[in-house]
């Protein structure tokens, strides 16, 4: 066929694709009424934002609201990990090098280990942070991804294949698994990117390994970096970071994710493989780089970024669909649960502050502190509600990473290494409680049509 047969033909298939994607949209699309007057609860949430009770845990309690004489009233944000309020852990309950890796003791096995406990279990974690030769040849380095969390999820996956007893789910078998991908997903992220950048920049590839001396957060540090050196200061903000994205609550949609593809039966991998598909949308783990797209077009659009009041009418635009990506969002400000503070944001950015001063970036911090202020009073009046609207974590978190110099191809993989501890946690805890296969129902609106034979049809 030459090549103008093939320019029509082409044509002629895209004005058949227009044809299908008009009755895909037309097909699928359901009068809004209808979820009112099914009383469905969409998102899987009731009329007034309240999660739908699907299951029972013990791992995190998460905290937006109490209950005063049978009124809801918003309050103070709070986390609790096995019972512990997150923000005393950091404060007081935590090692300076080992937040990390004592928070996933507590949260797999829901106690706080004891001096002796802890040195057994960073051992463990340590002897197994490693990458076979043939799995860095085969799996990272052959046609790395554009986008890393894609990566992850084929590093993921690839385990099965080196795994000898891949589909065996009892808990012991499962336990081995959870803590082999604890101890590698930090460096299958790093050398991901190392390999994505070298593949499609051309940039010098390095590969190091985690030294047993580190901590998982010292060790993402000395790995990305090309000198492998990190202040302390630094270190102990992501090895923060990393314990306040550890875990959530089953509610959140990668843990419900993982709660749904374990309760069906299937392998480790698969289920984590989900999970981080979950993670991976911009309304969920990839929020935070949204947040510092949105602040990259506040600098490059706004008057006067010193200037509270056309800061203020910068965000006005934003918030009403006619800047940045025009959804009308402003990410970062609002969340599911919490109402006048997220606790993860709250730690956040005082060691965003902290780092800030470190680095010499004190404006730069102003900055999102004026932004949070502004949005969080626009955001109340735009929806008529007399509640504060607070930032949640993915403020501050990509401000974090930045400063950390951690790319930004990184920022949601980096959740990830971190959710890892809670998503283990849960399937765990969905196994020994043997539950049902999770099955939601949903509501035929359609209509019963009686069948045509190909020629008599329009």
């Amino acid at each position: 066929m030459d090549s103008v047969s093939m320019m029509a033909l082409s044509k002629q298939l895209d004005a058949k694709f227009d044809e299908l994607l008009e009755n895909c949209m037309r097909s699928g699309e359901i009068d809004l009424n209808l979820y009112q007057e099914y009383d469905v609860k969409r998102g899987l949430r009731d009329s007034t934002g309240k999660g739908v009770l699907t299951g029972l845990t013990e791992i995190s309690d998460v905290v937006g609201f109490r209950v005063v004489d049978g009124v809801k009233e918003p309050t103070d944000g709070q986390l609790y990990y096995q019972g512990y309020n997150v923000r005393e852990l950091i404060g007081s309950g935590l090692s300076r090098k080992y937040a990390f890796e004592e928070t996933t003791y507590l949260l797999l096995f829901g106690r706080l280990p004891n001096k002796e406990q802890l040195d057994v279990f960073v051992q463990i974690i340590k002897s197994l942070q490693e990458l076979s030769g043939p799995f860095l040849r085969d799996v990272i380095m052959k046609k790395p991804s554009g986008n890393l969390m894609n990566g992850l999820q084929r590093c993921v996956l690839a385990l099965y294949s080196y795994d000898a007893d891949p589909d065996d789910i009892s808990v012991p078998n499962v336990l081995r698994q959870s803590l082999q991908l604890i101890a590698k997903l930090p460096l299958m992220a790093v050398y991901s990117y190392h390999a994505h950048r070298h593949f499609h920049y051309s940039e010098s590839l390095v590969i190091k390994p985690a030294l047993p001396e580190l901590s998982t957060a010292e060790n993402i540090l000395q790995m990305l970096r090309p000198n492998g050196q990190y202040t302390e200061l630094e270190a102990r903000v992501l090895d923060v970071a990393l314990v306040l994205h550890a875990e959530h609550g089953g509610g959140n949609n990668s843990t419900f994710t993982n709660h749904v593809v374990t309760s069906s039966g299937t392998d480790t991998y698969s289920a984590v493989a989900a999970s981080i598909a979950s993670l991976k949308g911009p309304r969920h783990g990839g929020a935070n780089l949204k947040v510092q797209q949105m602040f990259d077009d506040i600098r490059a659009n706004c008057r006067d970024c010193s200037d509270e009041e056309a800061l203020r009418e910068y965000m006005g635009k934003i918030l009403a669909g006619e800047a940045f990506d025009r959804s009308g969002l402003i990410y970062g400000m609002g969340h599911a649960v919490y109402t006048i503070s997220d606790p993860r944001e709250v730690v956040l950015k005082e060691y965003a502050q902290k780092l800030a001063q470190e680095k010499g970036l004190t404006e730069e911090f102003a900055l999102y502190e004026r932004v949070e202020k502004i949005s969080g009073e626009l955001l109340m009046k735009h929806r008529h509600v007399v509640k504060p609207v607070c930032a949640n974590v993915d403020f501050y978190s990509g401000l974090v990473y930045t400063m950390l110099g951690i790319p930004r191809e990184l920022f949601t993989p980096l959740f990830a290494l971190a959710r890892i501890s809670g998503w283990s946690a849960h399937r765990l805890e969905e196994l020994v409680n043997r539950g049902k296969i999770i099955r939601p129902a949903y509501k035929y609106v359609g209509h019963h049509r009686g069948f045509q034979e190909l020629e008599n049809r329009d």
